[in-house]
């Protein structure tokens, strides 16, 4: 598999567990990321699990309040959630910085396979929910320059663009208005749209309009495990169609097998297998959400047990084929798709920027000036 990275992540939360561990202070005494003491990644374990690429989550908690129903759509509390998002998309670049013998920042497909190539990981950044920008598409943007490459359209909060899975709807259609200029912005420049944590009636309207493939980056299907956060079979068939991917998640809660039973890496196969046997292997990825849990399913707890992952994957029959895709190809794909669209609608006039609510800086008075300097500029 030496073409393609050992293992492509979709997800995984460990900016977070160093923001809660070391509250990102790499001066700190005893700050050492190749082998942490918590949580579930550092460096030593990545490189036993032969990881060759990961996207790095920039998450930042939903606001607590009226926000968290979508009521509140505009205030402070959105304006921390854009700081607090800053800080972990430059802890993520500090990463790099400080570590670069194993890490290197990839901004697309063929950055990916480049880095990997040369023995390192592969760091690709998402945002995880809409509450992260402010209400702002210019937020969004400079984003995406800092090196974001998905952002997923909720988290568990419904926000100004879409309702979450796992929280009242307060979007009559599930996707509001902007959430369908959102959808048009992110096709524009090139950003994947995420649909983990959104509710199915968001789901269906996203897959609908996007003009680029859709990623579920950590969700996993509700026929083998009917929680709101996964995937339903109906959603499954349009993602097909759209040449999205699913990456399946490792939560515990939403692999648990419908008898009851402790999940453990079977159960992570049977829903890898599910969704390749219903929609086919090539729409079909890893996003274990390590970090965004205490502890994962039997047999695969940290980011060090991927190969044991693969070897379940091949015992079960699962050809090398689509495996490769599984772990790494599929997501690759899908990047370069993202970035082919953006770059035709960027070449098309008519696609033009979605634009932020900006009020003028000037006085009507100030206004009438310039208006009568221009006026009389134009006379000369």
């Amino acid at each position: 598999m030496a073409d393609v990275p050992s293992q492509l992540d979709g997800h995984n939360d460990w900016p977070w567990n160093i923001r809660g561990w070391y509250s990102n202070d790499m001066r700190r005494t005893g700050f050492d990321l190749n082998s942490v003491s918590i949580g579930q990644t550092d460096i030593e374990r990545l490189t036993r699990g032969r990881v060759g690429a990961q996207f790095w989550s920039a998450f930042v908690p939903c606001p607590r309040g009226p926000a968290l129903t979508g009521q509140e759509t505009h205030g402070e509390s959105h304006l921390e959630a854009v700081k607090k998002t800053l800080q972990q998309i430059d802890l993520i670049h500090l990463m790099i910085q400080m570590y670069p013998k194993y890490f290197a920042l990839a901004k697309n497909a063929t950055e990916v396979l480049e880095v990997f190539s040369s023995g390192r990981i592969a760091c690709v950044i998402g945002v995880e929910g809409l509450h992260q920008i402010g209400n702002s598409f210019s937020c969004l943007r400079l984003y995406r320059s800092l090196g974001v490459r998905y952002v997923t359209l909720t988290h568990n909060c419904s926000n100004l663009y879409a309702d979450a899975a796992t929280t009242p709807s307060v979007h009559s259609r599930g996707l509001s208005e902007e959430g369908e200029m959102m959808v048009r912005e992110m096709n524009r420049i090139g950003l994947m749209i995420d649909l983990s944590h959104t509710s199915e009636t968001v789901q269906g309207r996203v897959l609908g309009l996007s003009r680029a493939p859709v990623i579920f980056s950590h969700s996993s299907c509700y026929s083998l495990c009917p929680h709101l956060r996964n995937v339903s079979d109906n959603v499954l068939d349009s993602l097909k169609l759209n040449d999205g991917i699913i990456m399946i998640c490792f939560l515990r809660e939403l692999v648990s097998p419908i008898n009851g039973g402790e999940p453990s890496l079977q159960d992570v196969i049977d829903h890898i297998i599910y969704a390749g046997e219903r929609i086919g292997y090539d729409h079909v990825g890893i996003g274990s959400d390590f970090d965004g849990m205490l502890k994962g399913p039997d047999g695969l707890d940290e980011v060090s047990d991927y190969p044991q992952l693969v070897a379940g994957l091949v015992s079960r029959g699962v050809s090398l084929d689509n495996i490769k895709t599984v772990i790494g190809l599929n997501i690759l794909r899908v990047m370069e798709k993202v970035d082919s669209v953006s770059r035709t609608m960027m070449l098309n006039k008519s696609h033009l920027p979605e634009c932020d609510a900006v009020a003028s800086s000037w006085t009507d008075e100030e206004r009438g000036m310039m208006y009568q300097e221009g006026l009389r500029r134009s006379r000369r």
